[in-house]
């Protein structure tokens, strides 16, 4: 079974192309950690917050990168992170054309 995290954050940017060409690097190294599928970027100019839909293998390699991700946006001043960890269905996720199986 795999598992969701869903994270968001206060940011004042960059956003768009410019958060693409800043953020590349850390995109990167994001297919590195263990046990990850796969992320969709999140980020809303408008209302100053970014973040991201991950999925990962099991709930414990979900729970080890938000820890670590956590005390990596402290670094960078953002202390506040939203973030819940969910189980995929993925019968239902496979009806609607999920990529995750």
């Amino acid at each position: 079974m795999a598992y969701v995290l869903q994270v968001d954050f206060k940011m004042n940017g960059p956003f768009g192309d410019e958060m693409a060409d800043s953020f590349s690097d850390l995109a990167t190294s994001i297919n590195e950690e263990d046990g990850f599928m796969w992320k969709i970027w999140t980020e809303s100019p408008e209302t100053n917050e970014a973040g991201g839909i991950y999925i990962f293998e099991t709930k414990e390699t979900a729970q080890n990168y938000l820890d670590m991700h956590s005390k990596r946006l402290a670094g960078f001043g953002i202390t506040e992170v939203n973030a819940k960890i969910f189980a995929i269905n993925s019968k239902l996720t496979e009806i609607t054309n999920g990529p995750v199986k």
